[in-house]
């Protein structure tokens, strides 16, 4: 019988040790300026297949109609395309450290993320340590009725 209290006080140890994990998506929504909110926003888009189809339109329209189109229409001269060459670097120049910024929240909130779930799972160890102390309190409880119920036969 005390390995039965042993087993039943480390329950209540452990059910006092539960506590609810904070959501890092909440805390780290709490720390987000409306800049970084801004940065995140264009990291996602610009990172995505509607933004490569959108740039990659724009260039084979500019280039299409510079190289093709009446030589009194056209406003970016083949083959130099300087106008289109500055105004991609710009935007490059542009995106560069708005992107970086992104990605370093991101970053962040992945770490706080994995933070909490390294708590989830030391949690579940101990939770997983507990439960196989009753299963092995109850294994030899089997066995000593078992036992008795052998001796008892004889």
């Amino acid at each position: 019988m005390p390995a039965i209290q042993a087993a039943i006080q480390t329950l209540e140890q452990l059910r006092k040790l539960r506590k609810a994990n904070a959501e890092p998506v909440v805390t780290r929504k709490l720390k987000i300026s409306r800049l970084d909110k801004l940065a995140l926003w264009i990291t996602e888009h610009v990172g995505s297949m509607k933004f490569f189809l959108i740039i990659f339109v724009w260039t084979v329209l500019w280039l299409g109609w510079n190289m093709l189109a009446p030589v009194a229409s056209r406003f970016d001269p083949f083959p130099a395309f300087v106008l289109w060459l500055f105004i991609s670097n710009m935007i490059q120049l542009f995106l560069m450290p708005l992107i970086m910024v992104g990605q370093n929240l991101q970053s962040a909130h992945a770490d706080a993320r994995a933070e909490a779930d390294f708590d989830v799972n030391k949690q579940a160890e101990r939770e997983i340590e507990t439960i196989l102390l009753h299963l092995e309190n109850q294994n030899k409880m089997i066995i000593e009725i078992l036992d008795e119920i052998k001796a008892k036969k004889q």
